[in-house]
């Protein structure tokens, strides 16, 4: 399916506000146990919905969306110290060292797997020759 830039843009943002969302808010208790695998999971999940919506097989674009994620899961982080702050009441949680290293274990994970596809797939097209019309 063939997407404006700018049906993109909207897309991620709606999903990014939704996100925002729902890391501001205090986790069900059943979850709690799971705190560190699910921030792995969401940015690995958000890194491939990102790359398969703007990268494709592109390193650098792929590059800028690792770091916007990292960064991300920092400012995330620390908007949950902050509310706290300024709240007085523990909307969420506080600033987690260890939540920053899941999201970057994700997003690793995720960098790694498409390392691999994006080379395999680069040796399959050189190795395929042209058709000619």
């Amino acid at each position: 399916m063939k997407l404006s830039p700018w049906i993109k843009i909207l897309i991620a943002l709606f999903c990014f506000a939704i996100a925002i969302i729902g890391f501001m808010i205090k986790l069900p208790s059943s979850f709690r146990h799971y705190d560190k695998e699910l921030h792995a999971l969401f940015y690995f999940l958000a890194a491939a919905f990102l790359n398969i919506l703007f990268a494709k097989r592109n390193v650098l674009i792929h590059i800028v969306i690792f770091v916007f994620l990292y960064l991300f899961g920092m400012a995330i982080e620390w908007s949950q110290e902050y509310s706290n702050k300024v709240f007085h009441n523990r909307i969420h949680g506080r600033y987690d060292v260890e939540d920053v290293a899941a999201n970057l274990k994700g997003l690793i994970i995720f960098s790694l797997i498409w390392l691999v596809y994006a080379v395999i797939f680069s040796i399959y097209k050189k190795s395929r020759p042209d058709k000619e019309n």
